[in-house]
């Protein structure tokens, strides 16, 4: 079943931040930022395990409580086991992400892509999630990012266990599709040269953004549509860096990179549109892209999404875009150019 027939829109939420991505979010405001997602009318909240160790999760599954479960769809991740067992949060290998969790919980993370690991997995996001399903299921970070040099080796189990695994649940109708979360096109360019295996989609971050999209739209997009697969596009804002955070993909942000924002910003401020609102209709201008899901961890950002996807964005705005070289010339815009 293709992405677009299973999402319930094209803006899901993303819930990195509720894991305590960055800093310490108090209960109360975790919860407040998942029911103004639910009243704005966001129905796909995508989790993962890794996200807090266990702790986004937690906290999905408490605001999602009494909810129509046929209303909403959720996604989560394998390939990381939380246990009940404490570890020293600020030791945890997060691989490229550093340090980003270290408010989470101090549940040891086991890094696990077997058949069975999977399996177990799933068994516990659902526990976590108080559901007794999810929709869809990625295979999280098996890209050089996490693993370095020994990603390949990884992808391979992955490839023996997890694929094997999420094939079989999905042809059981168990769940409805799968795909790899990373957030490099390696892995998504190895899993479609694969015979044997069926991945339903992807969920790319980072990697199809107004700020680093060429390698993904060269490599990725095309034989994704073609294929009659889905992206869903995580980190629209390249973690906030498009949107004047200090940080880019997971560490602070380069001189290089800021100055691309500011190049872009002069060109949205000359035509009243904000970078929101570039961003989010950017990524979903492609037509392998079905959703994207920034995420939040105040309700006012909620507000601030929807408005950026309503945003009228003049023509011209990706005009001057293109002109100044700050979008790939193949990459397709908003409006014809």
């Amino acid at each position: 079943m293709a992405l677009k027939d299973i999402l319930p829109g094209r803006l899901g939420f993303g819930t990195a931040p509720l894991g305590n991505m960055f800093r310490a979010i108090p209960e109360e405001e975790a919860q407040a930022t998942v029911n103004a997602a639910w009243n704005d009318g966001i129905r796909y909240f995508d989790n993962a395990p890794f996200y807090g160790a266990g702790l986004a999760e937690i906290r999905m599954g408490e605001a999602l409580a009494g909810r129509p479960r046929d209303d909403y769809v959720l996604s989560t991740k394998v390939g990381r086991l939380v246990l009940d067992e404490v570890e020293d949060v600020a030791a945890r290998d997060q691989g490229e992400k550093g340090d980003v969790f270290k408010h989470g919980l101090p549940n040891r993370i086991v890094n696990d892509y077997s058949a069975d690991a999977t399996l177990r997995s799933i068994e516990d996001s659902l526990k976590r999630l108080n559901t007794d399903h999810v929709e869809i299921v990625w295979v999280h970070d098996v890209a050089q990012d996490f693993y370095g040099d020994e990603w390949l080796g990884v992808f391979e189990s992955a490839r023996k266990g997890a694929f094997t695994a999420l094939d079989r649940l999905r042809d059981e109708g168990v769940i409805k599709a799968w795909g790899l979360g990373v957030n490099r096109v390696e892995p998504i360019e190895l899993l479609l040269g694969l015979e044997g295996h069926r991945p339903d989609g992807f969920l790319l971050a980072g990697r199809y953004t107004l700020l680093d999209h060429g390698r993904a739209l060269q490599r990725v997009m095309p034989a994704v549509a073609e294929r009659g697969l889905g992206i869903v596009v995580g980190g629209p804002y390249s973690s906030g860096a498009l949107v004047g955070g200090p940080n880019f993909e997971y560490a602070p942000a380069t001189p290089a990179i800021l100055a691309k924002v500011a190049r872009i910003k002069g060109i949205a401020d000359r035509h009243g549109v904000s970078m929101k609102a570039a961003g989010l209709q950017f990524a979903l201008a492609n037509p392998a892209v079905a959703a994207v899901i920034p995420g939040a961890s105040r309700p006012d950002r909620i507000t601030e999404d929807r408005a950026a996807l309503e945003e009228a964005v003049p023509a011209d705005f990706w005009r001057d875009l293109r002109a100044a070289g700050l979008v790939d010339p193949a990459a397709p815009l908003p409006v014809a150019d």
